[in-house]
């Protein structure tokens, strides 16, 4: 859907010029500087890996766009570590809420080569995007939860969701007047494992997606709490350069009436080994890199849907 004077997208959206490997993205108007801002873990797959320390040891990238066309990579958020040495955040979660952001990130101390290390949920506040101030940890009763996300159900009502490792990987819940203080409510989605919820309103409707390793789940919920498993979203691949393989771990950003959806792919992982397109010879490196696809969302007979070919046009 375009309308006159909107910016054709193009596809990739984004690569990060570092590490090739841009993944977890969230979009975020910055209203100091009147630009689009893209936040990203800045994976490694580039450098040398011992077990998974290529996952890890990650900062969080950043990329600017005045019309969202074209994406300027500007670095990594700097100043936010509470401890020393080279540690790991992943997937920010970045609201403007209550005068101020807020950024809710994963965070592991150093970098792990394996997956048993403890995660915990850090909170902080800018007020322009750059300059963050630690506002503390979470307690969310685990030490094994990542994957933020919040969203305000009432004025002055905040939910978040997240993953919760220690429980099963499903998607747990806590409930907050004023964003620094959370009281966790329990499991919320059981249906099977899953990472990066996702919670927004489209169409006068209620709806979480979330990555469970084949696709997108979609839910819908008349009360942000019961949710209904319905049609899943970016299972194949597309045709656009690069939006190979499975769509992961997505944002999804409403402008008005429309919906925008942003999640990265691994355009050469083994899980399109079958395309004609992909290079016969594809080391390790390339099959980790990652890149970052767009698609609008809309509604039709009560689903949700994506066209994930469609040329996608991004209002001015």
């Amino acid at each position: 859907m375009s309308k006159q004077n909107d910016i054709l997208l193009p596809s990739p959206l984004f690569r990060d010029p570092i590490y090739d490997c841009p993944t977890d993205p969230t979009v975020i108007w910055n209203q100091a500087e009147g630009m689009w801002y893209l936040f990203y873990t800045q994976r490694r797959p580039t450098d040398t890996a011992i077990g998974v320390s290529w996952v890890h040891g990650t900062k969080i990238g950043v990329a600017s766009s005045r019309g969202g066309g074209k994406w300027l990579y500007r670095g990594t958020l700097e100043g936010l570590d509470i401890e020393r040495g080279h540690n790991t955040f992943w997937a920010p979660e970045i609201i403007w809420a209550e005068g101020i952001y807020h950024m809710y990130v994963s965070y592991i101390t150093g970098i792990p080569t394996d997956w048993d290390y403890p995660r915990q949920m850090l909170h902080y506040t800018s007020l322009n995007l750059w300059d963050w101030n630690f506002a503390g940890r979470l307690d969310l009763k685990s030490d094994r939860v990542i994957d933020a996300c919040v969203y305000e159900i009432a004025p002055h009502r905040y939910k978040m969701w997240y993953k919760d490792e220690a429980h099963d990987s499903r998607t747990y819940a806590a409930i907050s007047d004023d964003l620094y203080e959370w009281t966790v409510l329990g499991a919320e989605v059981t249906d099977c494992a899953q990472e990066g919820p996702n919670v927004f309103e489209l169409g006068g409707q209620k709806w979480m997606i979330s990555d469970f390793w084949s696709g997108l789940a979609v839910y819908h919920s008349e009360d942000f709490c019961h949710w209904t498993r319905c049609a899943n979203l970016l299972e194949q691949s597309g045709h656009r350069p690069m939006d190979r393989g499975l769509g992961h771990h997505a944002d999804v950003l409403v402008r008005g009436e429309r919906a925008f959806l942003f999640y990265f792919c691994h355009p050469y992982a083994s899980e399109c080994d079958d395309d004609d397109s992909a290079p016969e010879t594809l080391t390790k490196q390339d099959r980790n890199k990652a890149v970052v696809q767009v698609a609008e969302l809309f509604i039709r007979n009560g689903e949700l849907h994506c066209d994930r070919d469609a040329q996608v046009f991004w209002p001015v």
